[in-house]
């Protein structure tokens, strides 16, 4: 196999850090793309030449952009830098809905864009773009990584169409709960007093009494996973990764579908008589 040269956002810890030295084990090259370039400097040690590091704020377009100038033989791009607040929608600030939506959907979409031209010219390269459980069901308390997240698998699987005609390949992942300190990580929002007791209050409680303990997701398993998926001639456009995504969401597409169906007469009572209506192939 040939070697490969993967740009990996997020990359000096939890899942990027389990991913990158995943591809450096099996041979291939990194820029890692991190806030901190000093948290690389044993990978950096261990494979001197084969791991880069970029200092990168991956919500900075500028960066992002001159990043990519810079690397423009890149074959995989792994979107894998994110990070939730939770709380109640209410309880956000317009700092934190900016930074959700920054973080979580421009800056995958920003990081794209960059590298995406390079690969169309060679009529090869793979996006891998981390989503969540919570890019396809939501709870109370992500209001804004929900709307990221679901945007961002919106937004790939799109592009995931007008690429594919060029060799262009798309991994959506989508984890379950990962032993990688994202819980700790979590920033709170200040407690309002009518949701301290509510669905949001319930969840916050939950997480902070059993959120640590009940983390069943092994990151470098995942980052294994991870690797093997992306070297298949064809990939899966989503793949679940943990027993509790999977079962939330078997559990929300089971509902959803029973929910649609029971709407079918409904949705047919509405059109003009002999139109099919829009429905591109």
């Amino acid at each position: 196999m040939s070697s490969q040269k993967w740009f990996i956002s997020g990359a000096s810890g939890g899942l990027g850090l389990a991913i990158t030295e995943k591809v450096l084990a099996q041979g291939h090259r990194v820029v890692a793309a991190v806030r901190r370039i000093d948290g690389m400097r044993t990978l950096q040690q261990a494979y001197p030449d084969r791991i880069e590091a970029e200092s990168v704020d991956v919500t900075d377009l500028e960066q992002v952009q001159a990043a990519a100038a810079r690397h423009p033989d890149v074959d995989v791009v792994v979107n894998n830098a994110g990070g939730a607040v939770i709380g109640a929608m209410e309880e956000m600030s317009e700092a934190d809905i900016q930074q959700q939506i920054a973080l979580n959907l421009l800056a995958p979409i920003h990081m794209t864009r960059a590298f995406l031209g390079g690969m169309r010219a060679r009529k090869r390269g793979m996006f891998i773009h981390v989503s969540s459980v919570g890019g396809r069901a939501a709870f109370a308390g992500g209001s804004l990584y929900h709307a990221a997240k679901f945007g961002l698998e919106g937004f790939a699987e799109s592009v995931s169409q007008e690429v594919a005609e060029f060799g262009i390949k798309t991994v959506i992942i989508e984890p379950g709960s990962i032993k990688t300190g994202f819980v700790a990580n979590i920033r709170w929002t200040p407690e309002l007093d009518a949701y301290k007791d509510g669905a949001v209050g319930k969840l916050r409680r939950w997480l902070e009494e059993h959120g640590e303990t009940s983390v069943s997701g092994d990151p470098v398993k995942m980052a294994e996973a991870i690797y093997t998926i992306s070297q298949m001639p064809e990939p899966p456009l989503r793949t679940v990764l943990g027993g509790d995504a999977y079962a939330v969401l078997e559990a929300g597409y089971s509902r959803s579908l029973a929910a649609l169906q029971a709407q079918k007469d409904l949705a047919g009572s509405v059109m003009f008589q002999g139109k099919t209506g829009f429905m591109p192939e």
